[in-house]
């Protein structure tokens, strides 16, 4: 198997994830105050990061086409 088929494979996956998670969310802290010998108190946000569909379909159609398509030798 050549680089070409793996990238193809690779990008077809890729693409598919893509369409089946649709995004991701991750926690930031985003303050935190020091209140001396009783500790300290953090403030922490939940952020959710969106993949559009169209990336995950373009994505997945240019694995498809890199597979599909004969290669020039």
């Amino acid at each position: 198997m050549n680089i070409k088929k793996i990238a193809g494979l690779v990008l077809l996956a890729v693409g598919i994830v893509f369409l089946a998670i649709r995004g991701f969310s991750y926690t930031k802290e985003t303050h935190t105050a020091d209140l001396g010998p009783l500790g300290s108190i953090s403030v922490k946000e939940k952020e959710r990061v969106s993949i559009p569909t169209w990336v995950g379909v373009v994505v997945a159609v240019a694995g498809a086409a890199i597979l599909v398509l004969p290669s020039k030798k």
